[in-house]
């Protein structure tokens, strides 16, 4: 499909603090946090404002330094209520006591330091990070494979942390290669980066466990089990976990912040993220306080140029329609994209007439034609057997179906529909 990097050389701009942000509570898979601030706490930038005992969660912190102006709640994008704390900003941005670099020294000290600094994973998914690195055998594991395969279309952050944060980048590698006692680190980038790949190759030349992998750029290299596969010929097999397949799997822009954080101590309070599509007048790559209006990015980069008509948290393949663009920026986001009516038109369904692309287009070398039938006539073990849980929601099939089927929505539902229940 058509890359549509169009900030690929545009430097990430650091923009003003908006009046207000909105933190949300539940940035991340797993529990949400607890409010540890009330209305009318003042707060400062990097301070603690929300956290939990469960172990599947990550702390929040401010972004921003100012007023607490209420705790409330807003509907997500996907349905569901989170409690926000809304924060009157006071322009100051004034540094928290509480930020301090992490005196890490082993595995334990190493594992507290990713945990109370707020990260999880940049690239979308939003899962925990010190989860992912809590492994009950170090030994399972030998391998960390950086993601920086970036190959959705417009999205350009990931490229611009290889070129702007090369220091952060592989002092995290490294810093995550010591303590989880790793063999080998595999980064893999998309060839149509050749700067990237030149510059990675080039600082990493002396260190014979770094492998810069040039992938193939074709839609979806990044995806968690192709870029395993593509960098280091292993598979994950259905239902297991990459460190059941001995390798430990980070975004590119994770690691980097990763490698930042033990150094300066300051936690995940910024996200930096492409504003492109073809309703915004000025596409840029952002720098942006965690909790800030989708809006104020919008008016950042200079409002519309057309009427706007659909706007997307990530990419046009897997991202996250907006409901409101009053909706705040959080942790995972690393693209708001807003297109006009062209571009998000939805085609009516039609018939399928059997022609096989979307098989041929699935990297998970799925049937999505026979899944849709099954899902339809609600035949379960069908659905099994058709290793529906396999896909990866990469719409790979909607986006090659001439009949416009909604087919990527249709796994998504089958899924649900084998899932146990709860």
């Amino acid at each position: 499909m058509p890359h549509f990097k169009n900030t690929t050389e545009y430097v990430p701009e650091v923009m003003p603090v908006p009046e207000k942000v909105y933190i949300s509570l539940h940035q991340h898979m797993g529990a949400p946090c607890d409010p540890l601030v009330k209305k009318g706490d003042t707060v400062k930038v990097g301070q603690l404002i929300g956290d939990t005992q469960a172990f599947m969660s990550a702390k929040t912190h401010s972004s921003v330094s100012g007023t607490v102006e209420a705790i409330t709640t807003i509907t997500t994008n996907m349905g569901g209520v989170d409690q926000v704390v809304v924060i009157q900003t006071d322009g100051e941005q004034t540094v928290s006591e509480e930020v301090k670099p992490p005196v890490v020294t082993n595995y334990q000290e190493f594992l507290e330091a990713v945990k109370a600094s707020g990260l999880v994973g940049l690239g979308g998914a939003g899962f925990p990070t010190h989860v992912k690195f809590n492994l009950k055998d170090l030994n399972a594991v030998d391998t960390l494979v950086v993601n920086a395969a970036e190959c959705e279309p417009y999205i350009t952050t990931d490229y611009r942390t290889c070129m702007d944060k090369t220091k952060e980048l592989i002092s995290g590698c490294k810093a995550i290669q010591k303590y989880l006692e790793l063999k080998d680190i595999y980064i893999g980038i998309e060839d149509n980066k050749p700067k990237a790949i030149d510059l990675l190759k080039e600082v990493t030349k002396d260190d014979a466990s770094f492998h810069i992998v040039s992938l193939q750029a074709n839609y979806p290299k990044g995806a968690e089990k192709v870029i395993v596969y593509e960098a280091t010929g292993r598979t994950i097999q259905e239902g297991q976990l990459p460190f059941q397949a001995g390798v430990i799997v980070s975004n590119v822009t994770s690691v980097a912040f990763l490698g930042e954080y033990l150094e300066t101590g300051m936690p995940l309070v910024t996200r930096t993220l492409t504003v492109d599509g073809s309703a915004i007048k000025n596409p840029k790559n952002i720098i942006a306080p965690i909790g800030t209006p989708f809006k104020a990015l919008v008016d950042f980069c200079g409002g519309f140029k057309e009427e706007p008509v659909k706007a997307l948290m990530g990419g046009p393949m897997m991202g996250i329609a907006l409901y409101d663009l009053n909706y705040p920026l959080v942790k995972n986001n690393n693209a708001l994209l807003v297109f006009g009516a062209k571009e998000a038109k939805v085609y009516e369904e039609t018939a399928c007439i059997r022609c096989g692309r979307c098989v041929r287009a699935c990297p998970m070398s799925l049937m999505p034609a026979a899944i849709e039938t099954a899902y339809k006539l609600e035949k379960t073990e069908e659905l099994k057997a058709l290793k529906v849980n396999l896909c990866i929601e990469c719409g790979c099939c909607s986006y090659v179906c001439p009949a416009k089927r909604h087919l990527v929505v249709t796994n998504k539902m089958a899924k649900k529909m084998i899932a146990p229940k709860r």
